[in-house]
């Protein structure tokens, strides 16, 4: 029995002590519950406490009793933990070890909104599992007004009650731990106050009623950054007993961090009901999470000053912050507000009435920027607070976004203007429409009728709630910034705001293609993909897909719809499009669409969101080939892209000629980076945002023409991999020029004038038919290449002038002048007029920031303001170093802020100018405006610091004045004052420059004569007298070793260290100690010298250099040096040099073989056949023409002379004597005797021209030379002339006598041959031939011609006949009575001329005849017969 007893002790001090153990946990866990660091309490806590909503089947629950008597094992079970199995030991992973602990309180009371005790549980952050609220519980508690905020619970049983502000100490500080941006800045703490609202930064001294911000004596006066939910002097009241809400009056301050990850009820609730709050209560919120939630709420307070009665008149409001540390929604909750003024404003102490009211709203500080809530701060309708702003349906709730700019985000129904601000969001959207405009500003009713204008275009809207309306936006033809306005009922369009409208090419991507088979002739499949999350939340809805296309037909553009591609799709964000399943569709009426759109929406919106209206999701331009190919195919034919692209080329050659007027494009990549004034990023080929090049390949990079011509056109310049510039001639990648800029032109609702769609339809749809879906060589595409959209080449391309300004101000001129001033105000950098344009760039220079050793006597360039001609003015402002977070630069179009934050927004055009910031730029750090002059400003800002580059086309040469001084390649007379006197600089002293040359361009806010007005946006009444300070005296001296010192040596060394040869970077360097500035002055200048070096360099270019067609080129260079060679494609002859070589002087050189082409086999053969036959034709007609033209000026120049002259022509049977040359002559065989001929006849009884009229008696006429008929001399002499019949002929004409070498070794021979006469003396006109000879007698006369002459041809003619001369040895006439003369010889005797009929005379054919000889008719030597003289 002992045993038994003491086990029965033993067992009873167990149980005492477990009990005593239990009792001091529970008594723990009571004081601390809300700790983090008593986690064994905790889990003892919750094995015993589970919410039902988190309860989960007890058969899953592992711990059981003897799992808890375990815990005392220190043995550390790693594999268990591992593999996620049961765990031994009190030490393993903090993970794991809240992952099994159950932290919920069931007897905490979630249900009441005004539970006092804040809960128990700590923050979680498990990855799986965790609290999930249900639709229910979310809707249960986003009915309550006021969010949670507790005075008890906690480790001080205070809850969220700040116990240490008070009437002695009215504000604490609190770290965030966290970034908050607001209004630009950002800040990781705030103060809370008890006057009704949140502070950054320090405030002055004292306020003057009423309160104005900001304060414009900043920085003399402090500036305080804060968040005003009811700016006004407060102490803690009190509260009745019988109030509904006993919580403790006072300031509560609550924050929930993390939220995104907390998996914990307080938290998960906390995120979801502020983000639905937001969502539905800020439009263009959509997709909003809050990150951290900043709970503060003012609960029952006073006013200062008042009798201890008015402790009872109390104020209660809320305010909570959101943020996921980029965006940041404001909701202020004013449950109760009973008094509006203190007794320091004007306020009676037992009412708060009276006086100047609480102010309301938000100011950054630093003499920024402000926002006060209009109508109620300030004012008398202050009390209306609880009863208006209805976000959430809440009245007494409004909401703000306030990260970079304040946006109210609730209906104002206590404002009445002509011109009230709208909020509305999205800000911008696609031109071709359906996008959903949100709208807030006016407080709306069901029955109201909304109609929206955006610029010419009216809708209709749709009321949503109180707080919003809803309008879709229409087909706009326009593009940038446009008006939009709205009314309700009858009151025309007080509200207004400005609407950006993306063009098609530059517009958000909503459809993507994940391949470029839809630019394809016959693709197989088009994929694409699209945001799900964009039309709709409910992923079960069923989305329709349409086909849409563009053209011009009339002048008035047509966007129509085509064609269904799918009607029932559920909403999964993807779908394949089979234009095989199209190929039997006929659209007659749309057939001649080449390009268009894909558009995607809801295909019942009612059932998802309650509205008859859907968002719209619409594709960029994309041919349509893939659709209408079939159809065209059956219309055109297979080869159904050249007579689309004939078709093209019939229309576009109607059309105007725009080359003339467009920019010429730079040579080199480099110098089209450096001109910024006239070219911009091609978005369609930007090395930085869309590398691919679809339409230019082989490109790395392109721009093009900023501002459209007076037509409308754009050039664009492309760039291949050796940074020089892409030719069509040389390849259909090439830049090509462009009928129609892609921004359009005024108006933009004509035919020709559409943003983008006009480009497509004149410039880029036909590169389609002409050459992607052709081939290169095709006629088609070397038509569009080389006659329609040819390259321009860069022979003539001028850089421009550039000048800068950086640093502490130091300018460097367009001329290269280097010059510092310091003057404080605003300035004019740059006048200047061409006659046609005009531009005004303007400069602020404010004094740099204090160092450590006091004030700094010097300035630095803060804003940019510019203009063109009657352009909108553009300014660009250097933002305080602490509002850089996101934004570096502010920019200014018409006095209105504009930002770059989006893709779509990256280039915006304006009225005569363009402003864009780099694609790869996201923090606005650089910003380039162009004007249409060409004339471009580069405002680059780093670290704080900022710089603006200038640059001028050569129009503006000699035409320019300023602190950039005059353009006139002459560094002398750059420093012009307004009157035009001209200074001499100092290099090393400033003073002449700054009080003679550069005081004489400061600014006001008037017209000055050769000055201008300033240009820049004024805020807060802040004019230019505010800014200027002619009484600044800088410090002129230019090294810190002159200015600074003896004390300061090592910072003369740090600067010759940091900055070497550039006195800019020692100077700012001595003045401001700053060596981030110091670095960027240096920066800034090497930047500006290197362009200007740059841009000095001329680029010579020898122009283009045509690939010929069925060929290719070697290479595309056409700088000097640059050796090209051709080849063909195969069967294909070369014609030409097969080689060019650029010359120094800017030439190809010459070609040796004439201009290169490629031919095919055929026709080269046929070319080299009639080049032969042209050469023969070339050279036989010129030469009888020579031949007509010499007798017919011989034949006039002897009708002149002798009007009765005849040409004599030869005649068949030797109509001219041939002469033998004799033995002695003295010519050879083959020299020919001068032919002496009687032209006339000599009439001695005639008179001379005048000579006296005296008759002569006649005479015998003389010889020149041998006559072989006269018997004076010759070998002839002796002879006896038995056979010879003399008669008196002195009455007839001599015809004279020809000599002519005889052929084949003759001898010479005579030959007279008479011609008849004018007269008829002589009837017969020739002499009668010789009786004819016996057999026997032409027998013996043949024998001794074979004696005396073998070789002589007369031995076959043995017929005399003064006319013939051409019968040859085979001639069918080598006798007498077959001789023409015998035939054709009249039976009276007479004979009459015979033509020459001798085809070998004529034709020169040589027959098969001996040389003609013409000693026919001539007396044989054996003959004893000769000529009748």
């Amino acid at each position: 029995m002992r045993w038994k007893l003491l086990l029965l002790l033993f067992c009873a001090v167990s149980l005492i002590s477990l009990s005593t153990s239990a009792a001091a946990e529970e008594h723990e866990q009571e004081q601390d519950d809300a700790t983090d660091d008593d986690y064994d309490a905790v889990a003892a806590e919750n094995e015993e406490q589970t919410e039902p909503e988190e309860q989960t089947d007890p058969s899953d629950e592992p711990e059981d009793t003897d799992q808890k008597t375990n815990e005392d094992v220190i043995d550390v079970d790693t594999d268990a933990v591992d593999e996620g199995k049961d765990k031994k030991g009190r030490y393993y992973n903090y993970a794991d070890f809240l992952s099994e602990l159950d932290m919920s309180d069931s007897n905490y009371n979630w249900e009441d909104p005004m539970n006092r005790v804040q809960p128990k549980e700590p923050p979680t952050h498990s990855i799986d599992g965790g609290y999930i609220i249900n639709p229910t519980r979310l809707a249960q508690i986003r009915r309550n007004f006021l969010y949670p905020f507790y005075d008890r619970g906690g480790p001080e049983d205070t809850g969220d009650l700040q116990r240490d502000i008070h009437a002695s100490m009215p504000q604490v500080h609190k770290n965030f731990n966290f970034q908050l941006p607001f209004f630009g800045f950002r800040f990781n703490y705030t103060r809370v106050s008890m006057n009704g609202f949140l502070e950054f930064s320090d405030p002055p001294e004292h306020y003057t009623y009423p309160l104005s911000f900001p304060i414009k004596d900043w920085p003399q006066r402090n500036d305080p950054s804060f968040i005003g939910i009811f700016f006004s002097k407060c102490r803690i009241g009190r509260i009745y007993q019988t109030d509904f809400d006993q919580r403790a009056p006072g300031v509560y301050f609550r924050m929930e961090r993390d939220l995104m990850t907390r998996t914990d009820r307080a938290g998960v609730e906390m995120r979801e009901r502020v983000m639905w709050d937001i969502r539905e209560g800020v439009v263009g919120s959509d997709t909003f999470v809050p990150k951290h939630v900043i709970i503060t709420t003012w609960k029952n307070m006073s006013f200062a000053g008042g009798i201890d009665n008015s402790l009872y008149r109390t104020n209660s409001f809320q305010m909570v912050l959101a943020t996921d540390e980029v965006y940041t929604y404001a909701i202020f909750n004013y449950a109760e507000i009973n008094w509006s003024s203190h007794t320091e404003a004007g306020g009676d102490t037992t009412g708060g009435e009276g006086g100047v009211p609480a102010y309301i709203g938000f100011n950054a500080g630093n003499g920024t920027q402000a926002y006060e809530y209009k109508p109620y701060s300030q004012a008398s309708v202050l009390r209306d607070l609880t009863g208006r702003g209805w976000a959430n349906g809440f009245p007494g709730r409004h909401i703000f976004r306030i990260d970079e700019r304040i946006m109210l985000g609730t209906c104002n129904k206590d404002i009445d203007a002509s011109h009230l601000p709208l909020v509305f969001a999205p800000e911008s959207g696609n031109m071709l429409g359906g996008t959903v405009v949100n709208i807030t500003g006016p407080c709306f009713t069901r029955e109201d009728r909304i109609a929206c204008r955006f610029d010419t275009e009216e809708v209709v809207g749709t009321v949503v709630d109180t707080n919003r309306a809803i309008c879709i936006q229409p087909f706009l033809k326009a593009q940038g910034y446009i008006r939009f306005e709205i009314s309700i009922g009858t009151d025309r369009f007080k509200w207004r705001g400005r609407y950006f409208v993306e063009t098609p090419a530059t517009a958000t991507d909503r459809i993507f293609f994940e391949t470029d088979d839809v630019h394809r002739r016959n693709p197989n499949e088009i994929r694409i993909t699209w945001n799900r999350f964009n039309l709709t939340t409910n992923l079960n809805a069923n989305v329709q897909i349409s086909l849409w296309g563009y053209r011009e037909a009339t002048i008035r553009p047509e966007l129509e719809f085509i064609d269904m591609i799918e009607t029932q799709l559920t909403n999964t964000g993807a779908y394949t499009i089979i234009p095989a399943n199209y190929r039997m569709r006929d659209n007659p009426r749309t057939v001649d669409m080449q390009f268009g759109f894909i558009q995607i929406n809801l295909t019942n919106p009612e059932q998802y969101n309650n509205l008859r209206i859907s968002p719209i999701l619409w594709s960029k331009p994309i041919p349509l080939g893939w659709y209408f190919g079939p159809q065209w195919e059956r219309i055109h034919g297979r080869n159904w892209p050249r007579a689309l692209c004939d078709n093209w080329l019939r229309t576009d050659r109607f059309l105007r000629n725009f080359a003339h007027e467009l920019p010429i494009c730079p040579c080199t990549l480099e110098h089209a980076l450096h001109d910024k004034g006239r070219f911009l990023p091609d978005p369609d080929c930007d090395r930085d945002s869309n590398p691919t090049c679809l339409q230019h390949r082989g490109a790395i990079h392109c721009v093009r023409s900023g501002q459209p011509t007076v037509q409308g056109s754009e050039q664009q310049c492309c760039y291949d991999r050796n940074s020089y510039l892409m030719l069509s001639y040389d390849q259909m990648w090439g830049s090509r020029p462009r009928r129609n800029h892609n921004i359009g032109q005024i108006p933009w609702n004509e035919a020709n004038k559409v943003p983008t769609l006009s480009s497509w339809f004149h410039d880029v749809r036909p590169y389609y038919s002409c050459c992607m879906w052709q081939d290169e060589q095709a006629v088609g595409c070397e038509t569009f290449r080389f006659e329609r959209r040819p390259s321009q080449d860069c022979i003539a391309y001028q850089s421009p002038g550039v000048a800068g300004v950086f640093g502490d101000p130091h300018i460097v001129t367009f001329d290269g002048l280097q010059y510092t001033f310091n003057g404080m105000g605003e300035f004019v950098l740059l006048r200047g007029n061409n006659g046609r344009e005009r531009i005004d760039v303007q400069g602020r220079f404010e004094q740099v920031a204090r160092n450590i050793h006091g004030p700094v006597m010097a300035t630095q360039l803060t804003s940019i303001a510019a203009r063109g001609n009657t352009s909108t003015i553009i300014e660009v402002r250097l933002r305080p170093r602490e509002a850089q977070w996101r934004y570096r630069l502010d920019v200014f179009a018409d006095q209105r802020r504009i930002y770059f934050d989006r893709q779509s927004l990256k280039f915006q055009h304006f009225h005569g100018v363009t402003v864009y910031t780099p694609t790869y730029i996201l923090n606005q750090s650089e910003v380039v405006i162009m004007f249409s002059s060409g004339v471009g400003v580069e405002v680059v800002e780093n670290n704080g610091f900022m710089t603006a580059r200038v640059y001028t086309p050569w129009s503006f040469i000699n035409k320019t004045r300023g602190l950039f001084g005059n353009w006139s390649w002459d560094m002398q007379d750059d420093l012009v004052t307004p009157g035009g006197a001209i200074i001499t600089p100092n290099i090393n002293n400033f003073q002449n420059v700054h009080e003679q040359f550069g005081l004489q361009w400061m600014l006001s806010d008037r017209e000055v004569e050769n000055i201008g007005q300033a240009l820049f946006t004024r805020e807060f009444g802040r004019t230019s007298s505010y800014f200027a300070n002619v009484s600044f005296i800088p410090n002129f001296v230019r090294e810190p070793a002159n200015f600074l010192p003896p004390n300061r040596s090592q910072d003369v060394i740090r600067a010759e260290e940091l900055c070497g040869e550039s006195y800019q970077c020692r100077y700012d360097f001595g003045m401001s100690l700053s060596r981030e500035m110091a670095h960027f002055t240096k920066n800034y200048h090497a930047s500006v010298i290197n362009i200007q070096t740059v841009n000095e360099k001329r680029v010579v270019s020898c122009g283009i250099l045509e690939t010929p067609r069925f060929g290719r080129k070697s290479n595309f260079l056409f700088t000097p040096g640059a050796r090209v060679s051709f080849e063909c494609n195969e069967g294909f002859f070369l014609i030409g040099d097969s080689r060019r070589i650029c010359m120094e002087n800017g030439q190809w050189d010459v070609p040796e073989h004439g201009y290169t082409e490629c031919l095919r086999g055929v026709f080269y053969s046929r070319r080299t056949a009639w080049i032969a036959i042209g050469i023969v034709i070339a050279v036989i007609i010129p030469l009888l023409l020579c031949i007509v033209c010499g007798v017919y000026c011989l034949r006039k120049r002897k009708r002149k002379e002798d009007p009765d002259w005849r040409l004599p022509l030869p005649s068949r049977s030797g109509s001219r004597a041939t002469l033998r040359k004799g033995d002695d002559s003295e010519f050879d065989d083959t020299t020919i005797k001068k032919t002496l001929r009687y032209d006339a006849t000599y009439r001695t009884n005639e008179p001379l021209e005048g000579k006296p009229n005296i008759q002569f008696e006649p005479k015998k006429m003389d010889l020149d030379e041998e006559d072989i008929t006269s018997s004076e001399g010759g070998e002839y002499s002796a002879r006896v002339a038995r056979d010879i019949e003399y008669k008196n002929l002195a009455d007839t004409k001599q015809l004279g006598r020809r000599s002519q070498r005889g052929v084949g070794g003759l001898q010479q021979a005579g030959l007279f041959s008479g011609e008849e006469e004018e007269d008829d003396d002589d009837p017969k006109g020739y002499p009668p031939p010789p009786p004819p000879m016996t057999q026997q007698q032409q027998q013996q006369q043949q024998q001794q011609q074979r004696s005396m002459q073998p070789e002589s041809p007369t031995q076959t003619y043995g017929a005399y006949s003064p006319t013939f001369s051409d019968i040859d040895q085979v001639s069918s006439f080598a006798t007498e009575d077959n001789s023409p003369l015998n035939q054709r010889r009249p039976q009276n005797g007479n004979l009459s001329p015979m033509p020459n009929t001798s085809r070998s005379y004529y034709t020169g054919e040589q027959g098969q005849t001996q040389p003609l000889v013409q000693n026919v008719g001539l007396p044989n030597r054996m003959d004893s017969r000769s000529t009748e003289v």
